[in-house]
């Protein structure tokens, strides 16, 4: 029985060089992470009683068990109802869960969410949007093609009040073109363009991104700030 309670989960990843990418195993079943359940956590306690401003999750947390996807929806209901922020990264990934699955799960998830983030895949995967204009080895990134999914994207969601698109590159594997994109109130915003950055380790740069965002509102900073906080952290 032994690693099958609330063990410690790993990530793998094995470094990609040239035109061979990075790729990442997951080992996360069996995990206390997984095995989170509603109920577990006093939400209305951290949103109210302590203030918490802002709540981030994700689709990986979600996508680990049929549980951590009811545990994300119940803490969302506590942060709408305490007024605190909710910001959630799609964050798709084929090794833990389908697009089909992802869709059926996400879709609701995200008529509670305020700041919504991810890449083209994501916003394809995991909430049915096209991207117009891209290609599969994602070489060539329009960004008026971003511009056109975003706002059918806030159409369709209008409770979403700022859309974060990081815009990544593939010139290879250890380097890429990097930037992002914002939309708040209406207007989009663009970030400075990091061309031929290259990659010391590629593993969370769209968490950079969402902290760095993250961290330019809550501090009070405008948008076009933020989307440049996000994408500097993201590139760091």
């Amino acid at each position: 029985g032994v690693g099958r309670r609330d063990r410690i989960g790993l990530n793998f990843t094995e470094v990609g060089t040239g035109v061979r990418g990075s790729v990442t195993m997951y080992d996360r079943g069996h995990s206390a992470t997984a095995h989170m359940k509603p109920g577990e956590v006093d939400w209305a306690r951290l949103f109210g009683r302590h203030g918490v401003r802002w709540f981030h999750t994700g689709g990986i947390f979600t996508a680990l068990s049929d549980t951590t996807a009811q545990v994300v929806r119940e803490a969302m209901v506590a942060a709408r109802a305490a007024g605190t922020i909710v910001s959630y990264d799609l964050n798709f990934r084929s090794k833990l869960w389908s697009s089909a699955q992802a869709q059926a799960v996400t879709k609701e998830l995200a008529k509670l969410v305020d700041c919504l983030i991810g890449n083209e895949e994501d916003f394809q995967k995991v909430l049915g949007f096209e991207v117009e204009g891209t290609k599969d080895d994602l070489r060539e990134l329009p960004v008026e093609s971003y511009r056109r999914m975003v706002s059918r994207v806030v159409e369709a969601y209008p409770n979403v009040k700022v859309v974060g698109t990081t815009l990544r590159e593939v010139v290879s594997a250890s380097v890429n073109n990097w930037s992002a994109i914002l939309w708040c109130d209406g207007a989009f915003y663009e970030s400075r363009s990091f061309k031929n950055l290259e990659i010391e380790d590629r593993v969370g740069g769209g968490d950079g991104f969402s902290s760095g965002f993250a961290y330019g509102f809550l501090e009070g900073h405008g948008p076009e700030d933020c989307v440049n906080l996000g994408a500097a952290h993201g590139a760091l």
